[in-house]
């Protein structure tokens, strides 16, 4: 959380092209967000998320992960960098890796990620490939707070997009991706905002829990959250 006058550090974490991350960078510059990107570390050389952190003039680190023994050294490693500025948000931005146990608990409550599903459904890889296989009739995009259990933390927000009769997998996370790009920003600014709260496995925004924030049991239906206030 920041206060009024001061935006919220935070450091992203990537491994690929870098799409959201781009979102995010593109909404800060637009002051739609309290906060500003300190770092973005990836842990793939090649990244082409690094190249769009370098035209916005943010400083970037790569910390390959094929140069440590194992995951608790190359955690370390990791943790290291981040905390060497102090941020107020780890944001997990397309970065494919396994965080450690110790990782994890180290960030707690103020590490993210977002995953193409809508979870609890479909954790993992290949989400858009398994939503076709499964015959679902909508598919979406989710941001959580991390946790040990994989894809597993409280949600912070959802978005749901129809799946086609004519779908293939590229097709349908292109549709995803567009709710991506506009839900994991908003997710940062309450963040940034102070309105989000941790209550077990329930994340409250403004003291309470959003229609937009989750689907339960019998609310299976798309929706459209307020967009960011420009």
């Amino acid at each position: 959380m920041s206060s009024s006058n001061t935006p919220l550090s935070l450091v992203a974490l990537i491994s690929g092209r870098g799409s959201n991350l781009g979102a995010i960078v593109h909404q800060c510059q637009q002051h739609r967000i309290p906060a500003q990107i300190s770092t973005v570390i990836s842990n793939n050389p090649d990244a082409p998320g690094l190249r769009i952190a370098q035209q916005a003039g943010i400083a970037t680190r790569v910390i390959d992960h094929r140069e440590y023994a194992s995951r608790d050294e190359y955690d370390l490693a990791l943790m290291k960098a981040i905390d060497e500025t102090a941020p107020g948000l780890v944001v997990m931005a397309g970065f494919m890796r396994i965080l450690s146990a110790d990782f994890v608990r180290h960030y707690a409550g103020r590490l993210i990620n977002i995953h193409p599903s809508l979870l609890p459904d479909l954790r993992g890889l290949n989400t858009h490939a398994r939503a076709l296989a499964a015959g679902n009739k909508q598919h979406g995009a989710s941001v959580h707070f991390v946790t040990e259990d994989l894809d597993a933390g409280p949600l912070i927000i959802q978005a749901a997009v129809p799946v086609l009769k004519d779908d293939t997998p590229e097709s349908l996370a292109q549709r995803v991706l567009k709710q991506e790009h506009r839900i994991y920003p908003l997710a940062i600014a309450w963040f940034a905002q102070g309105k989000l709260q941790i209550h077990g496995d329930q994340v409250l925004l403004d003291g309470k829990q959003q229609p937009e924030q989750g689907f339960g049991a019998a609310q299976k239906k798309a929706y459209s959250p307020q967009p960011l206030s420009s």
